[in-house]
């Protein structure tokens, strides 16, 4: 596993370390206009998979530019929704008719990854990130807000729940990665490492049939998305800083807390939900057949329901 590990590790300081070269074009994820524009292109035609009226806003924070999709009822409660790695907020598509019936959601893309939002400063240490998250929802005025987040963001959701200070009510965590345990099945995650260094349309397919039990549920348009993301931008997301939580600081969550993790996922396994479940002192979890890690488009209709019923 310490082996596993160090060669983890040296991997992602490899793409950083590809993607960090020096050039004219200024963007701390992109390194071309051409590149970017593409990008853009792409995301644009993954949103309009939401099929529900959205509004897409940017607001200035200290650390670049916030972009944030709303849809739902403004009187509905408050629900904010965090992406996993390179996945944006267009990865909400199987979700968002059924959350957005309820409750005024906020989409973030979280501005150290390909998406819509913009990093003016240097990449941001757990602590700044926090804060980034705590302005934007000072901006919104969110409070006893609820919280669904997938994988890299559901460790940023339990990252904000260990606050002391916090207006966070219920979250729903979405096989979130480096929360309750290490990656699971490195070997197997290795395609979605090399795909980073080695961008490629064969490594691309190899890393979808490793975290999907159904890639081909995921909508050719996000498909395009994702393909770019991981073609065109650098992805330095603090990766080798997201330890999992120690036991004093999950024990330190009060707040009422989902955990679904699929059965065939590469990133967690039941030692995730036996931790979830020994020290989230308000938790509950929930093991989803027949999905890897890609919950939302592997198993949408049964996530859906998990999360209402959670929510509700």
């Amino acid at each position: 596993m310490l082996k596993l590990s160090l060669q983890f590790a040296l991997l992602f300081l490899l793409v950083g370390c590809a993607s960090s070269k020096k050039v004219k074009f200024d963007d701390y994820i992109f390194q071309t206009k051409t590149e970017k524009s593409a990008y853009i292109n792409s995301y644009d035609k993954a949103l309009k998979l939401w099929d529900v009226p959205y509004t897409e806003e940017n607001i200035q924070t200290d650390f670049g530019i916030a972009h944030v999709i709303i849809a739902g009822p403004k009187n509905g409660k408050d629900l904010v929704l965090l992406h996993g790695m390179d996945a944006s907020s267009t990865m909400w598509y199987p979700n968002i008719k059924v959350l957005a019936k309820t409750h005024r959601v906020y989409a973030i893309d979280f501005l150290m990854e390909p998406g819509k939002s913009t990093l003016t400063t240097k990449a941001l240490s757990s602590e700044e990130i926090v804060v980034w998250y705590n302005q934007i929802f000072t901006y919104y005025k969110l409070k006893n807000f609820d919280i669904v987040a997938a994988s890299r963001g559901g460790w940023t959701a339990t990252l904000l729940a260990t606050q002391k200070e916090n207006s966070i009510d219920k979250i729903v965590l979405l096989s979130p990665a480096q929360t309750f345990k290490s990656i699971d099945k490195m070997r197997k995650t290795t395609s979605a490492l090399l795909l980073k260094l080695f961008p490629n349309e064969k490594r691309f397919t190899k890393t979808l049939n490793a975290f999907a039990t159904h890639p081909e549920n995921i909508n050719p348009a996000y498909k395009r998305q994702f393909y770019l993301a991981n073609k065109y931008a650098k992805s330095n997301s603090n990766m080798l800083n997201m330890r999992p939580f120690s036991d004093d600081e999950l024990k330190s969550i009060q707040n009422p807390v989902l955990v679904l993790i699929g059965d065939h996922d590469v990133i967690n396994s039941d030692e995730s939900l036996k931790r979830a479940q020994k020290h989230l002192v308000n938790s509950k979890t929930k093991i989803i057949k027949d999905a890897g890690h890609f919950l939302s488009t592997d198993q949408p209709k049964v996530v859906n329901e998990a999360i209402i019923d959670f929510l509700k």
